[in-house]
């Protein structure tokens, strides 16, 4: 973009819980000024946005980019850019790569990597143990700076002892552990596998006053040992993803398109997990991007590798499946997708004068069909497949820089 400034015109603002028609003025990369009826000056390119909402940036607390040690299956280049196209200027990676981000040097591998391709924010999160595999918890004093918090994702901390030690550095140190619950004791998969981690942790949490954060929640045991934990005082929050909030185990087909972990829940955990976003025990919503090659995800149900991307889907998803149909509203949403995981993260960010213009904006009204042949995303393999819904993303800032764009006005 050419011009210094740019006015977004008559856009419809969802910020702090309420929606409100203004214009936004952005100069050298920040918010100027949020008012009705702003006059441009000659060098201020003008877009017209009546009738799209305008947010600030969707933030995703659990993606996968895959980037050092799996680039056949994502970029940091492409997961940004897809992040972009879906509205995100913020996002969160787990720490399954290769090297692990488990001290400064390997995490500097990776930090580098973003520094000269990612389009968004992108910041890391470090392991919690050495290697991602159980050992020793890593030296968090010295990573604390340059990531977004502790987690081993991808599998959980098996170890209450190892779990307890490291909540209780994470508590020294005043930092996230964001945690993949899965005990390895249970089932593979089973609902028990999920909810007796949680349970284990979330009491922990409370002994330690970690801040705690539950990864991709699926169970209705864990939203409501969440609940619990909440109510008792704990410093604890939960995420849950978009296809554990519209699919079910009933929608499942032999495709790898379905195949992710957790799995797809029954009907009654799906409504737990609406109900935990209702009443604000779930107060996140993350994709859990995790692309892999057409390969990987061509084997059938069964035989596919676990993961789905969700970066450029989740909030037309979202929008058509609880908005729309009432479930919530669209204020909620984005306190789910934007607000909350920012406040919990401490990310920071809001729709307000002198914060960084990052931006998105999305038109609402415009049905379009999912095709993951467009994505920006390597990975497409995606449960929406051919899904009719609304809330497309057309423009998104990042610093007042364009990094995606598609409105035609």
């Amino acid at each position: 973009m050419e011009s210094r400034n740019l006015l977004l015109k008559h856009g419809t603002l969802v910020s702090g819980g309420r929606s409100f028609i203004s214009d936004i003025l952005i100069s050298d990369g920040k918010i100027e000024r949020i008012a009705e009826g702003i006059v441009p000056d000659e060098d201020t390119e003008v877009l017209d946005v009546t009738g799209y909402i305008v947010s600030y940036g969707l933030a995703d607390v659990h993606v996968h980019f895959r980037e050092p040690g799996f680039s056949s299956k994502e970029t940091i280049a492409t997961g940004s850019a897809a992040a972009a196209r879906g509205g995100y200027t913020t996002v969160c990676t787990m720490p399954n790569l290769s090297p692990a981000p488990d001290s400064p040097e390997n995490l500097q591998v990776q930090l580098d990597l973003i520094r000269e391709q990612a389009c968004i924010e992108v910041i890391p999160f470090a392991t919690i143990t050495t290697g991602r595999n159980g050992g020793p918890v890593v030296d968090m004093a010295a990573l604390k700076d340059r990531v977004a918090g502790f987690s081993d994702d991808g599998s959980g901390v098996q170890s209450g002892k190892r779990m307890e030690e490291a909540m209780r550095l994470a508590a020294a140190e005043d930092v996230v552990i964001s945690a993949h619950c899965e005990d390895e004791n249970e089932a593979p998969f089973s609902a028990e596998s999920e909810w007796k981690q949680v349970e284990r942790d979330v009491v922990m949490a409370a002994q330690t006053a970690c801040r705690y954060h539950v990864c991709h929640v699926s169970t209705a045991e864990s939203v409501e040992a969440v609940r619990r934990a909440k109510a008792a005082g704990a410093s604890v929050s939960c995420e849950t993803a978009p296809h554990y909030l519209v699919l079910t185990q009933e929608d499942r087909k032999d495709d790898g398109r379905f195949r992710m972990n957790p799995p797809l829940r029954t009907p009654a955990d799906r409504d737990a997990l609406i109900r935990g976003i209702q009443d604000g025990t779930v107060e996140v919503i993350a994709t859990d991007h995790a692309p892999h090659t057409a390969e990987q995800k061509s084997r059938g149900y069964w035989k596919s590798a676990m993961g789905i991307v969700g970066l450029e889907t989740a909030f037309a998803v979202l929008y058509s499946e609880l908005v729309l149909k009432g479930v919530i509203s669209i204020e909620q949403l984005f306190e789910l997708m934007s607000a909350n995981p920012r406040r919990i993260f401490r990310l920071g960010g809001k729709l307000a004068q002198g914060e960084k213009a990052d931006i998105a904006v999305f038109d609402t009204d415009t049905e379009y069909v999912i095709d993951s042949s467009e994505f920006a995303s390597m990975g497409k393999s995606t449960p929406f497949e051919g899904w009719r819904v609304r809330g497309r993303c057309v423009l998104t800032l990042k610093d007042g820089k364009v990094v995606y764009r598609s409105i035609d006005k």
